[in-house]
């Protein structure tokens, strides 16, 4: 999961890129870079570090141009090194540059049909330099020196027939103007926006239509499955859908967890699908538990206050925030590495006593994965006075990996992989748990947009979309993936080879 951003203007882009990043810093806090386009040369400033960090008005004074892209990296297995701080860029042909997000899970494969049949050199260890040069070798078989949109559409439609897994990304190709193309299943969000002024019209392209709203951008549609647009320096735009069999199957975790709630994804409001994941979730424990002995709700900030809200007001409970947050430590989510995940809890959140002394507490949260975060947390009410502490996930349990485009833990690593419910329960510390049921947030979600059919949930019900996941991939990618594999690569400076994960995830 990252963040990614592209902008057609009649007037320098630079600025607005970079706000539109930090608009959606949340998607990715392990690297920020830009690329702009004048006079057909580009220019880039990328490394690794949060958007503020990363650029310097120096920097910005060098981004000359009216189009450009840019992207924020969420680290996961292998891409920690700013050598892999996107976009990425290749001079042949005609001069391409890309930003990626998602997971391509035959890279592995992509990569060696890349050196030894398309006779291109990789220079990392990230799946987005691959989903580039697949790209740029299949726009080098139009062999023409000229090239429109429609010879764009066709080398996209090979990038289809040979990628798999989940992606969404924008580019900017000098003779031609910005681009942007989705994968067949739709599991990565990625939106296009319009906005007329005096000087004429801007277009942007996004992870989420919030980076939009912010700079003014009317939203024009999500990219479909497959779907590709093309759009001139001169404003000229153009769509065309570029997959034989698309299937509209988003990633329903976008929506429990990554997308802020003031976006739309796919034409659903994030922000409605959370009320009704605590409506639904309140249902459950008041079906299971009538006669609950419930004091207080209390979200776990900042993304499940939305569904904490809700619930407390079906259960008829009092909605209180105890905890405060320290918003300049990063989501621990994302963070690599369980000890500073672990360390991180403390610093990140801090509990209000007078809150929790003497009551029955019911925690919410989004989710939980490994129950590092979600043990700590229980343990701070307990601390702060909290009588009994149960703990309510507005998802279900996550019993698998993810594999496109969230760098969700091994199997071993999930706490609900091998437990039950009551065993979830017990190591976190928590008197009681509650799971969101799998159809009721399928439900939630769906009722957004009722146009689709399927959504992507993998790492609830190890159901994988794409068709081609099998146990000897999943193994492989946890070698990648597991903590105590990073903790060793770092100690001899090593990255891993192979497979990507993500990289531009």
């Amino acid at each position: 999961m990252c963040g990614i951003v592209g902008i057609v203007s009649n007037s320098p882009v630079n600025q607005e890129i970079y706000d539109a990043l930090t608009v959606l810093q949340h998607r990715g806090q392990d690297a920020a870079g830009i690329m702009t386009c004048q006079d057909g040369r580009i220019f880039q400033r990328k490394d690794n570090g949060m958007v503020k960090d990363v650029f310097r008005t120096r920097h910005m004074r060098d981004l000359h141009g009216n189009i450009g892209i840019g992207h924020v990296r969420y680290p996961t297995a292998g891409s920690s090194s700013s050598a892999e701080a996107q976009p990425f860029y290749v001079n042949s042909p005609y001069g391409i540059a890309m930003a990626h997000n998602g997971n391509l899970t035959n890279a592995e494969q992509l990569g060696k049909e890349l050196y030894e049949q398309d006779l291109r050199h990789l220079n990392t260890n990230s799946d987005s330099e691959v989903l580039l040069n697949v790209f740029a070798h299949e726009l080098m078989q139009q062999k023409k020196l000229f090239i429109d949109a429609q010879d764009v559409f066709k080398a996209i439609e090979r990038v289809h027939k040979r990628a798999r897994g989940g992606y969404a990304a924008v580019g900017v190709i000098p003779s031609v103007g910005l681009i942007g193309f989705r994968d067949p299943f739709a599991l990565r969000p990625i939106v296009v926006g319009k906005r007329t002024n005096d000087d004429g019209d801007s277009y942007m392209i996004a992870s989420e239509s919030v980076a939009l709203d912010t700079a003014g951008f009317q939203l024009i549609k999500d990219l479909a499955p497959g779907e590709a647009v093309v759009i001139t320096e001169s404003g000229d735009i153009e769509f065309k859908q570029c997959a034989e069999n698309p299937q509209y199957s988003p990633c329903i975790f976008e929506f429990v967890y990554f997308a802020r709630p003031d976006s739309m994804v796919d034409d659903i409001s994030v922000y409605k699908s959370r009320l009704r994941m605590g409506e639904k979730l309140a249902e459950q424990i008041l079906k299971v538990w009538p006669d609950n002995d419930i004091d207080v709700v209390m979200p776990i900030p900042d993304t499940s206050r939305t569904s904490a809200l809700q619930l407390a007001e079906v259960l008829g409970k009092p909605y209180r925030e105890g905890f405060i947050k320290n918003r300049y430590i990063g989501r621990t989510f994302i963070m690599p590495g369980q000890k500073l995940r672990k360390k991180s809890v403390r610093q990140k959140l801090n509990a209000i006593p007078l809150e929790f002394e003497g009551k029955n507490v019911l925690l919410v949260d989004d989710s939980i994965v490994r129950g590092t975060t979600s043990g700590e947390i229980v343990q701070m009410a307990r601390d702060a006075g909290a009588k009994k502490v149960y703990f309510a996930s507005a998802a279900p349990a996550v019993r698998y990996p993810y594999v496109y485009g969230i760098d969700m833990p091994t199997t071993d690593e999930l706490v609900a992989s091998n437990r039950t419910t009551e065993e979830v329960a017990e190591y976190i510390g928590a008197d009681r748990l509650f799971y969101q049921d799998l159809d009721d947030l399928i439900e939630a979600v769906w009722q957004g947009n009722k146009n689709i059919k399927e959504f992507d949930t993998s790492c609830f019900s190890g159901c994988y979309v794409t068709g081609d996941i099998t146990q000897e991939y999943l193994q492989s990618l946890g070698l990648a993936r597991n903590d105590s594999a990073q903790s060793k690569r770092k100690e001899v400076g090593q990255e891993p080879v192979g497979l990507h994960n993500g990289q531009g995830e």
